[in-house]
């Protein structure tokens, strides 16, 4: 080993981390002088997510490498957080309890500089936000093997509150357990979708263990950590939080098994240039009400990503249309789609302009 040509790059290296502290500290100050320019304007938004959004674009694009443009995003998002919270803490509320996918994808959209409040179901998440107690609050709506989450689209059949942001992350489930033997377990907990999105793996290797579904994987952790002869399926994360061992990794049936994450606030995002817009509609019960009702998006070349119904609660058989579609409301195109839709729906509600998710 060439301990001089070492040595020297070593040198190189703590250098660098020299310069990366008081690039890092000089931006953290600039946050502050950023709140301190918004506070004596009155201005009392500090988070801004279509700001956010683009910082990270712009940094996964002027990735040299040879780190992943994943990992870089990652890194800067804490840096970000951790300026946020200088400028204003953030508490953000989401299905728990801790160990969740849903306190992963928490922290993947805000860092971890903000406070994270979890509750026990997706309205308690809702209505935590709505009275102000928390800014944001994050709720699953799909999983790309599973489906739709019903439970949180009939929430915004009542809710006054946006959707401000989105989170994708690819869900991995492991096989938890405070015995060290996979023969051990006599029942299994989890919550229903995680039951399903293993079923085939646990119909090899599990084919005669009970399997109990749960309100959430972190529950079924916990209630594995009480319990030697029982196992769970939950997050990596989990096993650490309530002290178990991983007898198996990745056991999803599809590889790239992947959920996505809804954050709701009380105010609008801004368009940052790359935008999803999630609306709530409903149309007359008649022949070609549906084709009629969405015709203006195809008029105005608008993309619609996504189209979910749910009874309406408000007559037998009837129904509301949950639709994403690509754009801000404030760009052209769309606007004048959204003004014609308007028009010719029944029930018409914006639920948000906001960031797409980075895959």
């Amino acid at each position: 080993m060439n301990q001089d040509r070492l040595s020297a790059v070593r040198q190189q290296i703590d250098a660098i981390d020299g310069e990366l502290v008081r690039l890092i500290s000089e931006r953290a100050a600039l946050a502050q002088q950023v709140a301190e320019i918004k506070r004596e304007a009155g201005e009392m938004d500090f988070y801004r997510p279509e700001r956010e959004a683009a910082v990270l674009r712009r940094i996964r694009a002027q990735n040299p490498g040879p780190l992943e443009g994943d990992t870089l995003v990652h890194l800067f998002r804490e840096i970000m957080s951790a300026c946020l919270a200088l400028e204003e803490p953030i508490a953000v509320a989401f299905l728990g309890p801790a160990g969740t996918f849903t306190q992963a994808a928490t922290l993947k959209h805000f860092g971890h500089a903000v406070k994270t409040v979890p509750l026990e179901d997706i309205g308690d998440v809702f209505r935590e936000v709505e009275s102000g107690a928390c800014r944001y609050g994050v709720v699953p709506v799909e999983n790309s093997t599973e489906g739709v989450v019903n439970y949180t689209l009939d929430q915004f059949l009542i809710s006054p509150l946006r959707i401000t942001g989105e989170v994708s992350l690819r869900i991995h489930q492991y096989l938890l357990s405070r015995s060290s033997q996979l023969k051990a377990i006599q029942r299994l907990y989890s919550h229903q979708q995680s039951l399903s999105q293993c079923r085939a793996w646990l119909d090899r290797h599990l084919p005669d263990v009970p399997r109990l579904s749960v309100g959430s994987n972190a529950e079924a952790a916990r209630l594995a950590a009480e319990d030697p002869k029982a196992g769970a399926i939950a997050s990596g994360a989990a096993a650490e939080i309530y002290g178990l061992r991983i007898l198996a990794e990745r056991i999803e049936d599809e590889p790239l098994n992947t959920t996505r994450f809804l954050v709701i606030g009380r105010e609008d995002a801004r368009p940052s240039g790359q935008d999803k817009t999630s609306l709530l509609l409903s149309c007359r019960n008649e022949a070609g009400g549906l084709y009629q009702l969405l015709s203006p998006l195809a008029e105005h070349q608008i993309n619609m990503t996504s189209i979910e119904s749910r009874p309406s609660r408000r007559g037998i058989w009837e129904y509301v249309f949950f639709v994403d579609v690509l754009g801000h409301r404030e760009d052209a195109p769309l606007g004048k789609a959204l003004e014609a839709l308007s028009k010719r729906a029944s029930l018409f509600k914006i639920l948000g302009s906001y960031p797409q998710a980075a895959l």
